[in-house]
Formats: structure tokens, sequence, C-alpha cells
């Protein structure tokens, strides 16, 4: 009896984490000696990550449009999301089985090979190809990083980890897509990709050793075997990806046949969509199925938003690629600095209120969206809808992860955090298809590319208005 009530000690004192004043740390916080070398190494990962990214980016509507496929760049974004389906559902449930460390590291590595595939693009379907690989592997690492915050930290901590985690995209966010407008301007945009395999590459293979050894020194993480999850559900997150990929190529022209992939990628997302999800995420039960919807409808809208936005400032309003560049660095600067708002100043306040503040920002950066398409205003409009929608979203989403993972049970985050992974890229997938089919349309119908730009980006009212009224469903008490 005395050793059951010693381990439970144990394990009460585990979930709350280091006590100030014991020797874990001041405060114990997420850089006190407990945490010290998760909280670094996840910075890393977050760092290197949103180098890549944030420079990668800004450069696609240059490359779509010399690869001659403009009218494709739905493919070639929308291709990223689709692998990231199938590599958060791998990253999710491996993560559940065997640690979040793996994962981790193999998503690392395709990272830098999805690099060099994308930098010798002769077409915009191989280029649309490296973006595939890239969707797979960032799948698995934010699922991965989410999962092992999930684990590694008590409840009062993640809000700073997560807060962290924007955090640290803040030098990235400063130089990347800056210097990524410098080198498209001024050279090209495959040097881009091929500057960023190389920066990646030596830092990348470097954090896989440190994985391994800690792996092999330290099982912490790891679930018992008979808590893991059940093997995960392959098959079907690759008929979702597929189905993904289908309708976001049909939706690039209007013709019979690309009616057809638009058909049958509906009929794949319907079908086996809500075998991934919490039971009554679309019809917004309490708890974590309105978490895992509001993650999808407000990473939809910013999605299309960052998407959309640049391609029509450089192909229509022959706006430089550095101008872009610079929207892309305000955005991720603003995002981290709401974010570690959320996290430090405003840490009392309920979380889902959060989330209504922040798509009602959302939606006024929609409507800049929706004014920047006027050509009597200046382009800069437009261009201010995205740091102003990166404001939106550091608000809110943080605090939709963190509601997520409170009801979510300790040995299932990993399934958690997948599903919030997986409807964040549905999100993202029909959102972005629904507003470059409405784009198409209206080209097709005749409409100049403005107008029909302006219709597309009002279509984005309806998901962040969607988010205010149900974030009060998926509050935590």
């Amino acid at each position: 009896m005395a050793e059951d009530a010693e381990r439970a000690e144990k394990a009460e004192n585990a979930e709350k984490g280091p006590v100030p004043g014991t020797g874990g740390g001041t405060d114990g916080g997420i850089f006190s000696p407990p945490y010290l070398a998760a909280t670094l190494t996840f910075a890393v990962v977050m760092f290197l990550t949103g180098f890549a990214a944030l420079a990668v980016v800004p450069t696609l509507p240059t490359a779509a449009r010399e690869l001659d496929g403009v009218s494709l760049f739905p493919v070639v974004a929308g291709c990223f999301v689709a692998a990231s389906l199938f590599g958060g559902v791998l990253g999710g449930h491996w993560a559940d089985r065997a640690g979040a460390r793996r994962p981790l590291a193999l998503g690392m590595v395709l990272s830098v090979l999805t690099l060099l595939v994308s930098a010798s693009s002769v077409s915009v379907w191989q280029l649309a190809a490296g973006r595939f690989v890239d969707g797979l592997a960032a799948g698995m690492v934010a699922v991965s990083v989410t999962t092992a915050i999930g684990q590694a930290y008590p409840e009062r901590l993640r809000p700073r980890m997560l807060a962290m985690m924007s955090a640290s995209w803040v030098i990235p966010s400063l130089l990347g897509p800056p210097l990524a407008g410098v080198v498209v301007q001024w050279w090209s945009w495959r040097a881009v990709f091929y500057g960023l395999a190389a920066l990646t590459a030596l830092p990348a293979v470097a954090l896989v050793v440190v994985l391994r050894r800690a792996a092999d020194g330290d099982p912490a993480g790891v679930p018992p075997a008979a808590e893991r999850a059940a093997r995960p559900p392959l098959l079907v997150a690759a008929m979702l990806s597929l189905g993904a990929a289908l309708g976001q190529y049909g939706v690039s022209d209007w013709d019979p046949r690309h009616l057809a992939f638009v058909a049958a990628g509906l009929v794949l997302l319907v079908v086996f969509a809500p075998r991934l999800l919490p039971r009554g995420t679309w019809r917004s039960a309490r708890g974590l199925p309105t978490a895992v919807l509001l993650r999808g409808l407000t990473s939809g809208t910013y999605f299309t938003i960052e998407a959309l936005v640049p391609l029509m400032l450089i192909t229509e309003r022959r706006v430089d690629a550095v101008v872009v560049g610079v929207a892309f660095t305000a955005s991720a600067v603003l995002w981290a600095g709401a974010s570690w708002v959320q996290g430090k100043a405003l840490q009392h306040v309920a979380r889902h209120r959060l989330v209504t503040v922040g798509a009602l920002v959302m939606t006024a950066s929609v409507a800049l969206a929706v004014a920047g398409c006027s050509g009597g205003l200046p382009a800069v409009t437009a261009a201010a809808a995205m740091p102003l929608s990166a404001v939106g979203m550091g608000l809110l989403d943080p605090c939709v992860t963190v509601l997520s993972l409170k009801h979510s049970e300790p040995h299932r985050q990993g399934h958690t955090t997948s599903a919030m992974q997986t409807n964040m890229n549905l999100g993202q997938v029909v959102v972005l298809a629904l507003a470059s089919g409405v784009l198409n349309a209206c080209l097709a119908a005749g409409a100049g590319p403005l107008d029909g730009y302006r219709v597309a980006f009002a279509l984005l009212l309806l998901p962040t208005l969607l988010v205010a009224l149900l974030a009060v469903r998926a509050r935590g008490d």
C-alpha cells in the first residue's frame, strides 16, 4: 500500500511539473532543467521548418508563372495540403505507438529532399510533386511536435510552449521572405530552393542524430504497449489525400472532365473524412469535435488568403516579389506576437473567448482583401490583409490547440493532434478549392480577373463569422 501511494504521488508530481524552489527552475517554466532539452530541440525544429516554409511560399506564384502554370496554381498549393493529410495521420499514430521522435526525424529528412525536387522543376507538375513530398514531411513534423509537447509538458506549460513554437518563427520570418524576394527578383526562384536545401541539410542530419541518441538513452514519451493507439488507418488517409488532390485539380477549369474530378474528389472526402475525425465534428458537437472543426475553418481561411492574395498581387497588380516577401514577414512576426500575447498577457482569459476575438480580426482582414481588388486602391490594401489575418490566427490558433488537448485523454493526444491536423488540411483544401472554383467560374463567365478575386475573397467571410459564433461550443470548462 505504501508503495502504491508513493507511485501515485510521483505520478501526480510528474504531471504537475517542477515545483518552484525545488531545483526545477525558479518558476518551473519551459526553460527549467526538466524541460530545457525538449524546449531547445523543438525550437530548432520550428526554426528550420519556418525558414524553409516562409522562404518557399512567396516564390510559388513566380514559379507557377514562369512554368506556364498559373491556372494550375491551386494544384501546386493543394498537393502540399493533400500530402499533409496523409503525413499528419501517419505521424500522429506513429507518435502514439512509438513516441514522436521517429516521425519527426523522417519528416526533417524528407523536407530536404523535397527542396531539391522542386528546385529542378521543368514543369508545373514536377513542382507540384515536390510540394506533395513537402506536404508529407510537414504533416509528420507538425503532428509529431504537437504530440511531443502534449507528452512532455503539463497542461499549465502547454500555452507557453505553443507560444514558443510561434516565436521560433520570428527570425525566419524576418529574413526568409525578403531574402527570397530579392533572390527571385535578381536571380531565380530555383536558387531559393537550392539554397534552402543546402542550408537545412546539415542541421537536419544533426537533429536526426540527436533524436536517435535521445531515443536510445531515454524511453520517456513512448506510451505503454497497452495504451498505444491501433494501427493507423493508412488506406483511409490515402483515399482522403487522393480526394483532396482530385478536388484541387478539378477546380482549375470548368469542362466536363474537370467537373468529373471534382465529383470524384468530393465523394472520397465525404466517405473517408468522418473516419479520421471525432464523431460530431461536422455538426459542431460540444468539446473536442468543435475544436477540430474550428481548426479546419480558420486554417482554411488563412491558407487561402496566403495563397491567393500573393497570386493576385504578382499576376494582376504586378507587385514586386520583394513586396510580397515583406507581407509574409509581417504576417509571421505578427502571428508570433499575437501568440505571445495570448500565452502570456492573456493567459487568464477564457480560451474560447480569444478564439472569437481572433475570428473577428480575420473577418476584418478578409474585408481588406476584398477592398484591395479594386484598381482604384493601392495594392498595399490587399497586402495588408495577410498580416492582419495572421494577428487573428496568432490569437486563436494556440487556443484551439489547448482546448483540443484539454478535451483529449493523455494516451490519445497523438490521435487528437492527428485529427486536428487532418481537419486543418481538409479546411485548407475545401476553402481554397471553393475560392478557386468561384474565381475560375467568374473568369469563365467573362468577368475581369480582379472582379473574380473580389468574389472569391468575399466567400471567406462565411467561415470566419461561423468560427466567431461556434467558439463557445469548444469551451474547456
